[in-house]
């Protein structure tokens, strides 16, 4: 504690140093990022309903494909009743030439028969005669005619079952192509629901954003006003916290308004401690440690709502932990300032002056020996 105590003159300048570095006008980045993240929201929002329109798209390239299919046998259907028609017709006209022809005969017999009765008979009979062959001819023509038609229906009707055929396979593609994208699309969503329960199974820390809402609870919370800077110190119970908060304000940790300390963790929930410096517009917290809070290293930053604070110091004592490189992680995503500060430097340097041989407890010690140990403590501590 003597090591500490002597540094707080430094200590005071470097808050100085900060307190100027930190003073800007400019607006906290964090609200930046927290502002855009309903747009973002928006987005995710937008690609899923494409993907539903997409889907959708599909069902009725679908339906629309098998109505044209019910369409194309439909008037095929009715090209088939046409040309039955016209063969009827044919047929029908091939009766009355019979008819007509048997009627010539008949006539051609009777115009005999006149012959004898009379030319004037045979004349008349011989007239007739001529107008059923006439007859006969028309109705042979139009027969021929007919059947013409009924040919040039049923090649129409095939040149449109074949347009149809084509139309209903194009349909189908767009259908199966509609399909196989949809399919695409739920396969990559199955895919990215894997990787993330995998990712979640091997213990990978996701990023989660903090909403809005969230972001004013935790202001509300730490008591945040403009005008002021917010500094949060953070790292695993027992690093030596609270010692740092009452060095960098000047306190000794027995004085009136300072901040705990203890031989364990003595921090259970976030402590604020405004600077008691008029001329120093700030306010240091005290953040519980990580092994005292039964929550996920990946967890602790946003669980403390560190991303509302202008400036965050991890202390570590020996060794960095998970919770530290979590922490450090996301001020580079929040773009949050961050210091690294390492604790119980002086006990650190003894360790290293014991294992070179230096005894404390020896009064006869060489001071000069004791110095050129020290030098070398804190070379190698570096």
């Amino acid at each position: 504690m003597g090591a500490a105590v002597s540094t707080l003159p430094a200590l005071a300048a470097s808050t100085a140093t900060i307190v100027s570095a930190f003073r800007s006008p400019g607006p906290n980045p964090t609200m930046q990022v927290i502002m855009n993240r309903p747009q973002d929201e928006a987005a995710i929002r937008e690609a899923q309903q494409r993907a539903q329109e997409a889907k959708e798209l599909a069902e009725r390239i679908r339906q629309e494909a098998r109505e044209e299919r019910q369409h194309a046998r439909e008037r095929l259907e009715a090209v088939k009743e046409a040309s039955s028609r016209a063969r009827e017709e044919a047929r029908r006209m091939m009766t009355e030439m019979v008819e007509a022809e048997r009627a010539v005969t008949r006539a051609r017999v009777e115009a005999e028969v006149a012959a004898q009765a009379g030319r004037a008979d045979a004349m008349r009979l011989a007239e007739q005669a001529a107008r059923e062959r006439e007859r006969a001819r028309e109705l042979q023509e139009r027969a021929r005619k007919a059947e013409e038609a009924a040919k040039e229906e049923t090649k129409r009707a095939k040149k449109i079952a074949k347009e149809e055929r084509r139309k209903a396979d194009t349909a189908r593609a767009k259908a199966e192509k509609a399909t196989q994208t949809a399919k695409e699309e739920v396969k990559q969503a199955i895919s990215a629901k894997e990787e993330i329960e995998k990712r979640w199974k091997e213990g990978s820390q996701p990023v989660v954003t903090p909403s809005v809402a969230e972001l004013e609870a935790a202001k509300r919370r730490i008591r945040y006003k403009e005008g002021l800077l917010h500094f949060a110190v953070a790292g695993v119970s027992g690093g030596g916290k609270s010692s740092l908060i009452n060095a960098f304000r000047g306190l000794r940790s027995r004085e009136a308004g300072a901040a705990a300390v203890g031989v364990t963790e003595t921090t259970r929930m976030l402590c604020r401690y405004p600077d008691p410096n008029p001329q120093h517009p700030l306010v240091w917290y005290d953040i519980p440690g990580a092994g005292t809070l039964k929550i996920p290293d990946w967890q602790y930053f946003n669980a403390q709502g560190l991303y509302v604070f202008d400036c965050i110091i991890v202390l570590f004592d020996n060794r960095f932990t998970m919770t530290d490189v979590a922490v450090l992680s996301n001020c580079a995503r929040f773009n949050i300032p961050a210091y690294i500060v390492r604790s119980k430097a002086d006990q650190h340097i003894r360790n290293v002056m014991k294992e070179m041989g230096y005894d404390s407890d020896d009064e006869h010690s060489n001071s000069e020996l004791r110095d050129r140990l020290e030098q070398t403590g804190i070379y190698r501590f570096q």
